[in-house]
This record gives C-alpha cells, structure tokens and sequence, in this order.
C-alpha cells in the first residue's frame, strides 16, 4: 500500500517544493509515501504505467496552470485503467472555480488551498474510514511554527541536477488583482533561525542554487538582511564553490541596509526578480497594486549602477484599463532604465483572482483555454493583441537570450517599443512562425530589417558579426556548440553581408 505524490513540473530542472512540503507532513504515513515527479509532454500513457506499477492506494496531484490540459488526461486514464485508486486532487488550478472543471469532476477529493495538515489527515480517513463524504476539503491553515520543514525531501539528484526551491515566508500582504497571492489575508514568515538552520544542511549537502519563491522577499529588511548575509558568508567562505540566490523584490522598497548588502554579491551569484508590471498610476490603482513609480526606477537604476546582481523586471500587458500608448511608455522607460532582462508578459486569468471583476467595464476576453491569456480588451483589440504576443516570443529570442546585445541597441534606437513592434510585425510577415527560427537566419533578418529601416550596412554586419563571434565563444566554453550558432565572425558577418545583397537586389 503506497501513497504516491507526483506532479508534472514544467521541465525537468524543476522541482515540486509543494510536494516535498506534504511528503515532510505526512506524520506515519510517512513511511508509505513516496514523490514522483514527470515533465509535461510525456506519453499520458507512459504516465499511467508508471503510477501504476508502484500500485498506489492513493495519488495525490498537484495541479497548475502548466499541467492542468495534461493532468486531466492522466486523472481520466487513471480512472479507466484502476479506478479502485484514490485520487486527491490539490495546487491552485483546482482551489479555486473548482466545480465545473472535468478534473475534479473525475477525482475522489480535492483539497483546496493550504494542503501541510489537510492532505495527510484526508489520507488517514481514506486509508482507516470512514470515507469522507465530501469531495471538497478547504485547506486548514496551520501555524508555520507548525509545519514540517521540506528541505531534506529533496534527493541528492536534486541537488545535483535541478533548482532547489526554498521559501522563507508564504503569502503576500499586497491585493495585486492578476496575482494568485492577492486572496492571502497578509505575509507569513518560518522561524527564521530554524530556517537558516535547513539552508545550512542544504548547503552542507552540496546544494549551490537557492531560487526563493517569497512574493515579497524584502518586505521585512531584518529577515532580508540576514538571509543575504548567510550567502555573502559562505561567499567569502568558499568562493571557490560560489552559492547563488535568486529573490523577488518589492520594486519601490530597498532601503540602505538592503543596498550594503546586495552591494557585496560579486558577479554571478545574485539574481533579483522584479516586478514592476505597469508604470501607469491609474491602472495600478485599479487593479489595486501600490508602487511608488519614482522610487521604483530609483532602485532599479540604483541596482544596475551600484551592484553586480543580474535584475529580471517584469511587465504585463492587457492589463484593464492600459491602452497601448501607456503600455508603450511603461516599456520604453523600463529599457531606459537597463535591466539585464525584461520579461514581458501577457496577462492571464488565474482562476480564483479578482481581476475578472473588471471584465464587463473593461471588455476583458480571456481564452477559455489554459493557460488563460488576455484575448483582447476595450483598449487593445484582439489583433493588436496578437502582436504584442509575438513581440514578447521575438523580444525573448533577441533580447532576454543575450545572443543580441551589440544588435539590440541598433534594433531599439530612440523608440524602443515602436521600434521593436515594427521588427516583430516585419519578422512575423517574412517568417510566419514565432519558434524555431534558427540562429543564423534570425541574424540574417536582423541584418536586413536594420538596413532596410535606415541603418549603415557595414555597422548592421559589425554588430551581427561581433554578436555571432560572443555566441560562439560562449557555446564553445559550454561544450554545446551547435552548428548554426558555431560561425567564426568572418562567416556570421558573410552571412549578413549576403542578406544585405539579398535586399540590394
């Protein structure tokens, strides 16, 4: 008799934190329960045999926006192949709407919310009796004092081979109306010495990447503080076998003591994650975010001027209420600013959250579809809209993968959306795909839409060819050269050269 936890994680470098939280919980059934975790894209098939050889009692899965499609294949396999299985469905995507979903409609039970103390006493109930009548269970709330650390649950594969998630607070105290965290009542911090006690053991294993999944990691600027200190320890400890950290920042909140600190991180060993989502006041208002705007592009330049961390800020577009032109301007401030990477995302419907209550003032239209995105609004129309789409695919290729930085500046000019809009519509027309374009071909198009928007030929070919000479290098030093990407720079700059004769002619 097993109890197995699994879930399909987006890739496999992945790990399920969630899982690992129940597996520590599970009290006495500790010792029959068992993690099992798969990459979506695999055969549902294959899914199901493996589940099925370990001859489960019950399977507990955790269901997300990225698995929900694939998750409802498996549960319906399942239930033909042993329906005498329990399932017990938990994670976002089934807390919340959850009635009309044909996932839960073909599970045993859900367990809505917080699953720590509620999951494994479901399980006692199944395993002993008597059955539980209801299918829905609401998470109970414990107190985290309470709660069983998870950090020994991750395998020493792990370790090795994929992304420790770590978290030293749950919830958020900030009503973000598109975030899933705009339903928690505030911010919860984990005894911070017995914490740091579990990063210790985690660091003793070998573990080397911390990624915090802390919505607000710097909201107390004591915890922050030494947090970050506990990693500028084992810096300077062993700098020969660096740690790295990767935390979300609240935007307009870095006071001094947070500067000192992040100021001391030598390069390549600290990333912050921020989220700036719109400049806008009076969309902010609306979906009832708070941000200093000022302060915000204060502390990212601040950052960029002052420290060695790689900064990843965020912006959303199809938010209610922002048309284009702000959006445009929010983006064009955004990379006036500098940050390494702007992620620029399209808004989503994440079930349960209160942004849909905008949908009839704002002509919100939102694909029925997982993962859920923005269709069109009162200010951007479906079409429009689809641009922006594949503006964020190209502006991922080009700009976020790093392969481009002497081309990108040439690229974004003095406009930098309208610019970048304009190439991703003529990259659209000319290649009608947004995936899979190679390398060598996305040089050549760059080099010609440069020259065939006004840019000297042999500073479009100088600047692909140093770019393609980077790419290179880089890929040789990482031992996976590819042959599209692997041209010494007198042949990428022959390939541009040759698409500048193509547009000659």
């Amino acid at each position: 008799m097993t109890i197995l936890l699994s879930t399909l994680n987006a890739r496999y470098a992945h790990t399920s934190l969630g899982l690992r939280y129940l597996a520590a919980n599970m009290g006495e059934l500790q010792a029959i329960t068992q993690i099992q975790e798969f990459v979506i894209g695999t055969n549902t098939t294959v899914l199901a045999e493996k589940l099925l050889e370990r001859q489960p009692r019950i399977i507990g899965l955790a269901v997300y926006i990225w698995n929900i499609e694939e998750s409802t294949k498996l549960v319906a396999m399942l239930k033909r192949l042993a329906p005498e299985v329990v399932i017990v469905l938990g994670g976002p995507e089934v807390s919340y709407e959850s009635a009309e979903q044909p996932i839960v409609q073909m599970a045993d039970y859900v367990v809505s919310g917080w699953g720590d103390v509620t999951f494994p006493a479901l399980c006692r109930q199944i395993l002993n009796g008597p059955q539980p009548i209801q299918k829905i269970h609401a998470g109970v709330q414990p107190k985290l004092e309470d709660i069983v650390m998870p950090y020994r649950h991750y395998t020493d594969e792990d370790i090795k081979q994929r992304t420790i998630y770590v978290e030293a607070s749950r919830g958020c105290p900030f009503k973000c109306e598109f975030c899933i965290s705009s339903l928690d009542k505030t911010a919860w911090k984990f005894n911070l010495n017995r914490f740091l006690q579990e990063m210790e053991l985690l660091h003793a294993r070998g573990a080397r990447q911390f990624k915090f999944v802390d919505r607000t990691f710097n909201l107390n600027t004591k915890v922050s503080q030494r947090i970050m200190q506990f990693f500028l320890d084992k810096l300077a400890a062993t700098p020969d076998d660096p740690v790295f950290a990767h935390f979300e920042l609240v935007p307009d909140h870095l006071p001094a003591v947070l500067k000192d600190s992040i100021k001391q991180f030598p390069p390549g060993t600290l990333q912050l994650e921020i989220g700036v989502q719109t400049f806008n006041p009076t969309v902010q208002a609306l979906i009832s975010r708070k941000q200093d705007n000022d302060k915000s592009a204060e502390n990212i330049r601040w950052l960029m001027e002052n420290s060695h961390a790689h900064l990843h800020a965020d912006l959303i577009a199809g938010l209610p209420g922002e048309d284009i032109a702000s959006f445009a301007a929010g983006f064009d401030r955004l990379v006036g600013i500098g940050p390494h990477e702007i992620q620029f995302g399209i808004l989503k419907r994440l079930r349960g959250t209160p942004v849909i209550r905008h949908s009839q003032t704002y002509g919100l239209v939102f694909d029925p579809n997982p993962p859920y995105t923005i269709l069109a609004t009162s200010s951007v129309d479906f079409a429009t809209m689809q641009r922006l789409v594949r503006f964020a695919r190209f502006w991922d290729m080009v700009a976020n993968s790093g392969r481009f930085a002497n081309t990108l500046p040439l690229i974004l000019g003095d406009a930098p959306f309208a610019r970048f809009i304009g190439f991703a519509d003529w990259l659209y027309a000319k290649t009608n795909a947004t995936h899979q374009i190679a390398l060598a071909r996305l040089a050549a198009l760059a080099t010609e839409w440069l020259v065939a928007t006004g840019t000297d030929a042999v500073t479009a070919q100088v600047a692909i060819g140093g770019d393609y000479a980077g790419n290179a290098q880089h890929l040789h030093i990482k031992k996976k050269v590819k042959t599209e990407v692997a041209l010494p720079q007198r042949q990428a700059m022959h390939v541009a050269a040759k698409a500048v004769e193509t547009l000659n002619n």
